[in-house]
This record gives C-alpha cells, sequence and structure tokens, in this order.
C-alpha cells in the first residue's frame, strides 16, 4: 500500500468512526443555550481534547497491548466487532451505545462545561475511535506512514472543528434528514471497514497458529 491510499484509508476508518456529522445534533442539544461565541470555544475545546486523547492512545497503543497480553490482530477483531456493533446502530439512525448514551446525554445536560464529557469523550473520541487509531498506528510499519496516520487523524479533528463551528449552517443545509442520511451511509462504510479489521486479524492469527 503506498502513502497516498494509506492516507485514504487511514482517513475513512477514522473520520467514519468519529462520525461528526451525526454527533451534529447530539453537539446543538448540549449546547443549545450558548450563544455563537461560547458554542465556537466549546468546540474549539472539545474537537483539542478528543484529538489529543486519540493520538495519546494511538502512540500509547504498544504499551497497552504489552500491558494487557494483547496482540495487534486480537484488537483489529475485537475491534472490528465493536465498529461492526456501532455500524448497525448508524444504519438504523440509532444513537450508538458506544459514543454515547441517552443517560449520559440526560447527565451532561446539567453540566456547566460538556466540552470534556461528553463530547470530546465519548461522543467523538469514544471506544471505537481509540481502537481504530491504535490499529492504524500499528498497520503502518515505518514512521512515515505512522506520521501519515496521525496526519490522517489530525484533519478528521480539523474537519470536526469546522463542522461543529459551523453547526448552525450546517444543520440548516442537511436538516435533520439530511443529517441521517449521511449516518446511514457513513454506517455502511464503517460496516465494510469493521469487517476488513476482522477478517485481517482472524487471519494473521490463524497464520500465527499454523
Amino acid at each position: 500500500m503506498d502513502a497516498i491510499a494509506f492516507f485514504l484509508h487511514a482517513f475513512a476508518s477514522i473520520f467514519t468512526i468519529v462520525n461528526p456529522v451525526g454527533g451534529l445534533i447530539t453537539f446543538m442539544s448540549l449546547t443549545s443555550g450558548l450563544n455563537a461565541t461560547e458554542r465556537r470555544d466549546i468546540a474549539k475545546r472539545a474537537v483539542t481534547i478528543a484529538c489529543a486523547l486519540a493520538i495519546i492512545f494511538a502512540v500509547s497503543g504498544d504499551l497497552i497491548l504489552r500491558a494487557f497480553g494483547a496482540t495487534v490482530d486480537s484488537l483489529r477483531v475485537a475491534g472490528g466487532i465493536l465498529l461492526f456493533m456501532v455500524a448497525v446502530d448508524m444504519m438504523h439512525a440509532r444513537i450508538s451505545r458506544e459514543s454515547v448514551t441517552a443517560e449520559e446525554i440526560k447527565d451532561a445536560a446539567k453540566k456547566e462545561d460538556v466540552s470534556v464529557f461528553p463530547i470530546a469523550m465519548p461522543l467523538l473520541t469514544g471506544p471505537g475511535a481509540i481502537t481504530t487509531a491504535i490499529v492504524l498506528i500499528r498497520t503502518g510499519r515505518t514512521l512515515d506512514f505512522k506520521i501519515i496516520a496521525i496526519a490522517a487523524m489530525l484533519l478528521t479533528f480539523a474537519i470536526s472543528y469546522l463542522i461543529f463551528r459551523s453547526a448552525d449552517r450546517v444543520n440548516r443545509l442537511l436538516g435533520i434528514t439530511g443529517a441521517l442520511v449521511v449516518t446511514r451511509v457513513m454506517g455502511l462504510l464503517l460496516a465494510a471497514i469493521a469487517v476488513n479489521f476482522i477478517a485481517v486479524g482472524t487471519w494473521n492469527i490463524y497464520r500465527s497458529m499454523v
């Protein structure tokens, strides 16, 4: 896989699981009582924290896997199953319990600052995004490819910030129906990525045992 193909693969994987378009409705609900400036500040803080968390987990993925005695292929299989479950929720236009639950949204509505919880984590950087970030970094065999994976993450969260910053405009453009259509399409793409994770992980585990 050349650099451009790997970048496109990494970007499609991380952007689909972060799904800022699908999270837009939740973001607007949690910031409904704020003015445009306050909403932009929360968007900037939330996206920055989410991006930092994704990169930290990606870079420290090897240490995490060693600590639990796991391999990247076992993470691929487990993460693929998790991503497929999220994809099914997305294709049915349901709020995924992997990203944020109704109880968390209700609890967050009582807080003054929702940027860290639940927007940064788990809405943007949840277990699925963390798993994807770790797998992408481990997939890149050389330093150049690891940097490419991180660049794909940075681009994903930069776009997420632009979407959240322009929440009212994007919402008027897409509407609820448009956002749900985009979410369903991204759910289908995420399902394909999940199946690839499971297939590659299972095959590598099989090869290591024979």
